[in-house]
């Protein structure tokens, strides 16, 4: 690997919503729910942002932002901005969670290669649990530790429906890891779950709860869980699925001035991850992972002369066309996605042309 990639802050928040506000007037509680839904849409480009509701699974929790983000600073004013909408006044944080990507200490033969970037599936629910482990376990050899983990590997890929994603919270927050299923059958994992009671690395488990069942929605659907009013159907783009925007749209996702020449940054677009390059004034937007070893493609290296335009993979040397996604040399073989690029008002828009 030529560099380590950047890693991710992963930050989950739960939000109990406070009775009273069940009793306001409908149309104070239509306005709410699109301020609310408008304040998150502004930060769709800043992180990874997906929106479930606990309605019916948890008494404590209604709602709950699953986010990754590249800096502490970003998440700070993603809830600043909730908690300074009406709705917000009415918003308690039941729990908060943070944590960061990082390479697993184990080795297993079909781990990605990248392990420092969410990149969520898209399954209809996510269970979601703070980890700590026994103080006893990090004593143990770590060959020991190595086995165990591959018997606890070995029961999870009976379950080819469940996909985990764990990050770390060590001197972070008072968990050690947070773990996250996704899958779109609870009585899978529940199977899961009772198979691996039995592990070996089951038995140096000190905690793993609360443990919480989010349903996937859009901010729309999920705020209208909560019940009152309904988010106005008539908001035309405002009332769409802030996790996905409708194919054919442009979106913005940065300013001119976050890209200079010769730079670039990963932006998202809904829940895809997205590498803008600024090549001598000419703006190119790919797909951020490498269909190769999974790098981020934001952290490449771009050569450019009069006729072409080549993107380097900065692990392992794939070249790529910058202007369309087709692999040139190296180990490459697959092409990356690439994007419809404008610009409007000194703002960088996007748009998925597949």
């Amino acid at each position: 690997m030529a560099s380590e990639e950047r890693r991710q802050l992963v930050r989950y928040l739960f939000l109990k919503l406070d009775p009273a506000w069940r009793r306001l007037d409908a149309g104070e509680q239509q306005t709410h729910k699109q301020q609310f839904g408008n304040a998150i849409k502004d930060f769709r480009a800043r992180l990874l942002l997906r929106t479930y509701s606990l309605v019916g699974t948890r008494g404590d929790a209604d709602l709950m932002f699953w986010q990754a983000a590249e800096d502490l600073e970003t998440l700070q004013a993603l809830e600043t901005a909730l908690f300074s909408t009406a709705l917000g006044g009415y918003l308690d944080i039941a729990y908060s969670f943070l944590a960061m990507t990082r390479k697993s200490s184990y080795e297993f033969p079909d781990t990605p290669e990248n392990q420092n970037v969410v990149q969520p599936a898209d399954c209809s629910y996510l269970f979601v649990y703070p980890f700590v482990k026994t103080r006893t376990w990090y004593r143990l050899p770590f060959e020991e530790r190595q086995e165990a983990m591959e018997e606890h590997v070995t029961i999870g890929r009976k379950y080819p429906g469940v996909r985990i994603n764990t990050t770390f919270s060590f001197g972070l927050d008072d968990q050690e890891f947070m773990v996250a299923f996704e899958g779109d059958d609870p009585a899978e994992f529940l199977e899961l779950v009772m198979e691996l009671r039995s592990s070996k690395a089951s038995a140096y488990t000190e905690r793993d709860t609360p443990t919480f069942t989010c349903l996937q929605m859009s901010i729309w659907d999920a705020l209208d869980s909560l019940g009152g009013a309904p988010a106005s159907a008539d908001e035309g783009e405002g009332h769409g699925d802030v996790r996905a925007p409708s194919h054919g749209q442009f979106t913005p996702v940065a300013t001119v001035r976050d890209v200079e020449p010769g730079e670039s940054k990963r932006v998202y677009l809904g829940s895809d991850a997205i590498a803008l390059f600024n090549v001598g004034g000419e703006f190119h937007a790919v797909n951020d992972r490498c269909t190769h070893g999974r790098a981020s493609l934001s952290e490449g290296t771009v050569h450019s002369n009069s006729e072409t335009c080549v993107l380097e993979c900065p692990w392992h040397g794939g070249k790529f066309d910058l202007a369309n996604g087709t692999p040139l040399s190296g180990p490459v073989r697959v092409p990356i996605k690439t994007y419809q690029v404008k610009i409007a008002g000194g703002m960088i828009l996007v748009r998925s042309v597949s």
